[in-house]
């Protein structure tokens, strides 16, 4: 089933300048894995060694986080939405 997913500015890089894509996905694991082999450069900005996702890296289907809904487990429906949103450090100092 398709699903949109959304890259935000700080991925896209990695994703030939995509803003968003339309992948076939089960579920956000499928998802994350059909990125990640469409754009391999992108796996270590997601995923640690173990293939999980990275502390700063939240996804969201719709407005639910993933990460309190059962992770990589949390099931897509056609149509859905999913955005990553990578946390973003920095700013001026005081």
């Amino acid at each position: 089933m398709p699903v949109t997913l959304f890259i935000p500015t700080a991925l896209r890089g990695f994703t030939e300048r995509n803003a968003e894509l339309s992948l076939e996905a089960a579920t956000v694991g499928e998802l994350i894995s059909a990125l990640t082999q469409k754009y391999p450069d992108l796996r270590t900005h997601l995923l640690d060694e173990k293939g999980e996702l990275r502390p700063f890296v939240n996804v969201f289907v719709g407005e639910i986080n993933i990460q309190s809904r059962g992770g990589f487990a949390f099931p897509l429906k056609d149509g859905d939405v999913v955005t990553l949103i990578p946390a973003i450090a920095g700013g001026a100092r005081g």
